[in-house]
């Protein structure tokens, strides 16, 4: 421990006699840390001191006050007041040098201001009161590197443990004497020591933090307030686990605010453990990466035995049929973290869902009513996702086709990352299948003469030709859905085939036009 202003009055060797009243002190004002003693007889020795500093003077400054004097009061005031801005631990004052006794003004002032004063005997020099606090300094340094050693052996040893990771982080939390969390890649709580020791809303707030930081994707440390709300606010620490672009996690460390150097060394160790920890986990996630990517391709092959065998040791059962083919794509910066959660969703599911890369892709094969983890991919990483129809197990390659026919009308939506599922495809039919991208531009010059007259002229023309086409080219029923005279439609699309130069009374021109509207729909 620092030595603190009480320590310096309990060495009997000083024979430090405390002038101002502790019952008239500040809380605490006795206890706090000294962290230098320093002699100055400067009128205004402020500028000069640093907070936590041990003043010590013989009162040259006081010399010519008149104590009777409400000069000397003011003088003797403002010259604490001064002390007290600067954050001075306490002032010491040597007797028998200047003058006999400590200044009665000067004790009043400090006893108003709440500032510790204290009268150094004759025989006792400064010098002897500068080295005292210099040497418990020395000793307080080395027992916190020793401490620190200790606590950074005990810490490599508990790495060394089989459940390396999680012993790491209970011996942080008990050296630290504080609260040790560990949020995973996914943004989930992973472990964390004492396990509930961080309640509620406090946890919320740090998960919520963690995950903020690997979504930035970039290796970043700060510190955060939490639990304002319940009255018992501490400060947080954090620190990116891995490196940027491939984060594996965050590292939580409660009570931040009070650790010293010796305590931030020792987290800094427990850092580079857990770092090395989730890294030699990701060359192992590689490894069944790869063996997922192979399964998958037998499993689209039509060999499901093969790969219900292997899963079966590794995860657990292959889902159950009729099953969905889910489609994503494999990003650069989510695809370590949408790793982790499929791992834990697949945990969770007791191995009933399983997913592999394919190149650029994620493709998951899940149970038909479980389709639940497709939005979250959505979500959570603002990706398109592509869901095939429920098929047998053994026609995974064609909801493999499925799914991707449905990422692309996904891809090409302009309302931002969304799940389409194949089913909205082939309810529209094989015609709005083909009219897809490659075909716009040639409908948008086709449908231009239409488009054009109505904005020049005010008419309806393409939105009468849409609802004739979706009617199958009756008129009264046309008529009835837009509320016209039947003869109005026959009116407009007698123009609309005049803009067009085409006969709309076959069904190859009808169809064409049909293929046109849904291709700039």
């Amino acid at each position: 421990m620092q030595p603190t202003v009480q320590t310096l009055l309990d060495r009997p060797e000083l024979a430090l006699g405390l002038l101002t009243p502790a019952d008239s002190l500040p809380d605490g004002a006795l206890a706090v840390p000294v962290v230098w003693a320093h002699s100055s007889d400067l009128a205004d020795p402020a500028p000069f001191l640093d907070e936590g500093q041990v003043l010590l003077t013989t009162g040259t400054q006081f010399e010519h006050d008149d104590e009777a004097t409400a000069d000397a009061a003011g003088h003797a005031r403002a010259y604490v007041q001064r002390l007290r801005d600067r954050g001075v631990a306490a002032l010491g004052f040597g007797t028998e040098v200047i003058r006999a006794g400590t200044p009665a003004a000067l004790v009043d002032a400090c006893t108003e201001l709440g500032l510790p004063l204290f009268e150094v005997p004759y025989r006792v020099p400064f010098i002897a009161i500068a080295k005292l606090v210099a040497d418990l300094l020395a000793e307080d340094a080395y027992a916190r590197q020793a401490w620190a050693l200790s606590a950074q052996r005990a810490i490599s040893r508990a790495a060394l443990r089989p459940d390396g990771l999680t012993a790491t982080l209970a011996e942080l939390s008990q050296r630290l004497g504080t609260w040790v969390g560990l949020v995973d890649a996914t943004g989930a709580l992973d472990r964390e020591a004492p396990e509930g020791a961080l309640g509620q809303p406090s946890l919320g707030e740090v998960v919520g933090e963690a995950r903020s930081m690997l979504r930035r994707g970039q290796r970043a440390s700060r510190t955060v307030l939490v639990g304002e709300s319940t009255g018992q606010p501490q400060h947080v620490t954090m620190q990116t686990l891995g490196s940027g672009g491939a984060l594996r996690g965050v590292l939580a460390v409660g009570d931040s605010a009070e650790l010293d150097q010796a305590g931030r060394e020792v987290v800094t160790a427990v850092i580079a453990l857990a770092g090395l920890s989730l890294e030699q986990n990701r060359d192992l996630d590689r490894a069944r990466g790869h063996l997922r990517t192979g399964l998958l391709r037998s499993l689209l092959a039509g060999d499901t035995s093969l790969a219900e065998r292997v899963a079966s040791e590794m995860w657990g059962p292959l889902p159950e049929g009729p099953v969905r083919v889910a489609v994503t794509d494999a990003a650069a910066h989510a695809l370590d973290r949408m790793t982790e959660l499929l791992e834990l969703r697949v945990d969770e599911r007791g191995g009933r869902l399983f997913f592999a890369r394919d190149g650029e892709l994620i493709v998951l094969v899940l149970e038909a009513a479980d389709t639940a983890i497709a939005d979250e991919l959505c979500t959570e990483f603002e990706l398109p996702v592509g869901v095939s129809d429920a098929v047998p197990i053994d026609a995974l390659s064609a909801a493999h086709e499925q799914a991707l026919r449905a990422l692309e009308r996904a891809r090409e939506s302009g309302s931002g990352a969304r799940v389409v599922a194949f089913d909205e495809i082939s309810r529209q039919g094989v015609l709005a299948f083909l009219a897809r991208t490659d075909a716009r531009a040639v409908a948008v010059a086709t449908l231009a003469p239409l488009v054009e007259h109505d904005a020049a002229s005010g008419t309806s023309l393409v939105e009468t030709v849409r609802t004739w086409l979706e009617h199958g080219g009756q008129f009264d029923a046309t008529a009835q859905q837009l509320g016209v005279h039947r003869h109005t439609v026959r009116s407009r699309i007698a123009l609309a085939e005049r803009l067009l130069e085409r006969d709309l009374s076959g069904f190859h021109a009808r169809a064409d036009l049909w293929a046109a509207l849904l291709a700039v729909q």
